[in-house]
């Protein structure tokens, strides 16, 4: 039921999107039945040949396994990365996953236990070619893939989509995120734009620089990254003297930070900044997702943010609804609710 329930979604979000004007109509064509075989040229810029629809996958990266989830093919994983059950989204959209076999991780990949389960197709990040090259050797078609930021991320979503015949719920999901990038985009274009500075996971003192997926989300919300000067494309660690002089006017905490919004608040170092002063320190949800990560909910992430730093222009109850509608849509969940 909720299959069918999220794919009835998806595809009135598509139309509803359409009819607006908001995004050039999806392909919601039905699928294409005589589509295998399929070569594909993966992330790592390999061609994969795929000789029948995949009916047994493999995700060993959770990015890819959320996606798989929004494609409605969670029913079709016969394994999952390690540490799935830490994984609120799973627990919330298809519990049943975190009762898979693991097959590890990027550091320590279960190689034998993944082709025990003779899987169709297994999806990969690109940290692990060896294990997709002895994989394929096996006759086991592998996609590598590297979402690490929006475009890569929407190349996956078109990637994992076309392997597995899914392109309709697919060009939904895309056609989801276009509609709030264009909406956030318009409403915002004449707003003041305050500066923000977000914090990593690990220290308050860790950054992201403009290279990176967070610089992005607070653009579109309407912000300005105190950090973007910063050239490095992994986080950043920087002192205490250079946050103070860059003086944010809001500082938001990595969804998943190690210490808390009343600690910052309470930081006798940071007690002369702005955000202090003002109360404007706030943590991205973690309810279900990393909304500061590319993952397929990503948008959702700025969806979040423009409510908190333009509230006369993204109401909160608006927003709130927005990321209802989503998870609803694709995850057969009311994120509210939970």
């Amino acid at each position: 039921m909720k299959k069918i329930l999220s794919l009835l979604l998806a595809l009135a979000i598509a139309l509803s999107i359409a009819a607006c004007g908001n995004t050039e109509p999806g392909n919601t064509d039905d699928k294409v039945t005589d589509r295998y075989p399929i070569t594909l040229t993966d992330q790592a810029g390999r061609e994969v040949t795929i000789a029948e629809e995949p009916q047994k996958l493999v995700s060993g990266y959770y990015i890819s396994t959320s996606l798989l989830i929004a494609l409605d093919l969670d029913d079709r994983m016969v394994g999952i990365e390690a540490k799935a059950d830490k994984r609120s989204i799973y627990r919330l959209s298809a519990p049943d996953l975190m009762n898979l076999p693991s097959v590890g991780s990027a550091k320590e990949f279960d190689l034998e236990g993944c082709i025990a389960l003779e899987p169709d197709l297994v999806i990969l990040p690109v940290k692990l070619q060896n294990a997709a090259q002895t994989l394929e050797e096996l006759g086991i078609s592998v996609l590598l893939v590297n979402p690490e930021n929006q475009e890569l991320l929407t190349e996956m979503i078109h990637l994992i989509a076309a392997a597995t015949n899914t392109e309709t719920q697919a060009q939904a999901l895309l056609d989801f995120t276009a509609a709030q990038e264009e909406r956030l985009t318009k409403t915002l274009a004449d707003s003041d734009s305050p500066s923000v500075y977000l914090a990593g996971n690990s220290s308050m003192l860790s950054t992201a620089g403009d290279a990176m997926y967070q610089s992005d989300m607070i653009r579109l919300a309407g912000g300005i990254n105190v950090a973007a000067e910063i050239s490095d494309s992994y986080w950043a660690e920087i002192s205490y003297e250079q946050l103070l002089a860059w003086d944010p006017e809001y500082i938001i905490l990595a969804s998943d930070a190690d210490y808390s919004v009343e600690d910052v608040l309470a930081d006798p170092n940071l007690a002369a900044c702005t955000a202090i002063t003002n109360g404007h320190v706030y943590q991205m949800p973690d309810k279900a997702e990393a909304w500061d990560s590319p993952v397929p909910s990503g948008i959702l992430g700025a969806v979040w943010l423009s409510g908190i730093l333009h509230p006369d222009l993204c109401a909160e109850a608006d927003c709130a609804a927005r990321i209802d509608s989503y998870y609803e849509a694709f995850y057969g969940f009311i994120y509210s609710e939970n």
